[in-house]
């Protein structure tokens, strides 16, 4: 069972592809479902060690090893981590949609990060005073980009909340990869 940030890492690598809190339809193993800490509450509130363990790890592992593990969204929306050589030769290549093809709100969405990356409340608020949507129908489009792979978090560890960039800012290598194999 994981313990420690290295152990998963290494477990990251080891399975090429894995959620982070799981769900009961995936084919992946979890973070969630290997971590070997506690769930109890602590006597002075807040998240047990287990939550902030995998929450920390989520994060500071596609930001530490950048070039080794890629965090996004899998079909269906669960949040994962996937060794970056299965992302760019796999994952990429099955999973890219164009922004095109989807609704127009997400291309809207889209269009607002293009021009001016941004947290998630910043697009958000921009969005629905642009585009007239709910915040319901704005996480709905942030999602179907993030599994569509037109968008990503960025991984500057200085950022404290997530900051949305383009694919093509942050892995242009892998974009153009694509569309030259196409």
């Amino acid at each position: 069972m994981i313990k420690t940030f290295e152990e998963a890492f290494q477990f990251v690598i080891e399975h090429k592809v894995c959620t982070v809190f799981g769900s009961k339809g995936s084919p992946y193993p979890s973070l969630w479902d290997n971590t070997g800490l506690s769930e109890q509450k602590p006597k002075e509130g807040g998240w047990n060690p287990k939550v902030m363990a995998v929450w920390d790890w989520k994060t500071r592992i596609p930001q530490t090893y950048p070039d080794a593990v890629y965090y996004g969204k899998m079909p269906g929306g669960d949040a994962a981590l996937i060794e970056m050589q299965h992302f760019r030769d796999v994952h990429y290549p099955a999973a890219y949609q164009s922004v095109g093809e989807l609704d127009a709100l997400s291309q809207a969405v889209y269009e607002l990060v293009r021009l001016e990356p941004g947290y998630t409340g910043t697009v958000r608020k921009r969005a629905i005073a642009k585009e007239g949507c709910t915040k319901s129908q704005f996480d709905t489009s942030l999602k179907k980009l993030q599994v569509s792979l037109n968008i990503v978090r960025a991984n500057d560890v200085k950022l404290k909340n997530d900051f949305w960039l383009t694919m093509r800012e942050v892995h242009l290598d892998i974009v153009q990869q694509h569309e030259l194999g196409q």
